[in-house]
């Protein structure tokens, strides 16, 4: 079987926008990897946010999802729990709720990768002691 990757907000940004310094990288990187990406709404959030400079940028996120290039695969109604965990025990870092997500994808998609451009990923652990497996620009 292979991997499912999550995509984090970065990347999601770098490959929307053209003049991201990210953005080459996340175009090759992704076009090498299996599709659909997951995803969850704490990260379209993020990106949303991030791009509003731009007043069609929320639209291309939305076209990724309708595509089903990106499908929304995380319930935080049944994984709040776990997740305000993640975010105290890595409150000195400090998690945003959007990581602590995909830490918590990461342990329910067992055979996953991460997509990020976010270092703190190489802290986060999954099932508390194991590292998550990343691809990254670094």
């Amino acid at each position: 079987m292979s991997k499912s990757t999550l995509i984090d907000s970065g990347v999601l940004i770098a490959l929307l926008s053209r003049g991201d310094r990210y953005h080459d990288w996340a175009v090759a990187t992704v076009s090498g990897l299996r599709r659909p990406f997951l995803t969850c709404e704490a990260v379209i959030t993020e990106t949303c946010f991030l791009l509003s400079r731009n007043a069609q940028s929320h639209q291309r996120v939305f076209e990724l999802l309708e595509r089903r290039a990106v499908i929304l695969s995380f319930n935080l109604a049944e994984e709040f729990q776990v997740i305000s965990a993640l975010m105290t025990r890595y409150q000195t870092v400090p998690m945003s709720l959007a990581d602590a997500s995909l830490v918590r994808m990461a342990e329910i998609y067992s055979n996953s990768q991460v997509l990020t451009l976010d270092s703190d990923f190489q802290i986060y652990r999954m099932n508390r002691d194991r590292v998550i497996p990343t691809i990254s620009s670094k």
